[in-house]
């Protein structure tokens, strides 16, 4: 594990102090489980896409055929 240092305003890292504290935490376990959400939801996000990238792909469906104009699509 790599210890990382940041920058916090002092109050802002008062607010997380006492946040923590209330959570029977620490500031670095609330930072490093942000961090982790962080990434999983960007691994999981790029594998949704190449996952659609791929279903378009092997997808027989095409697009086009239909011709519309801006007054047809919004009559009512």
């Amino acid at each position: 594990m790599k210890n990382i240092t940041l920058s916090v305003d002092d109050e802002v890292l008062v607010q997380v102090r006492r946040y923590a504290a209330e959570r029977n935490t620490t500031v670095n376990a609330l930072v490093r489980e942000h961090l982790t959400r962080m990434a999983r939801h960007a691994d999981r996000a790029a594998l949704a896409r190449r996952r659609i990238r791929e279903l378009s792909e092997q997808s027989r469906a095409r697009l086009g055929g239909a011709d519309f104009d801006r007054d047809a699509l919004h009559e009512r």
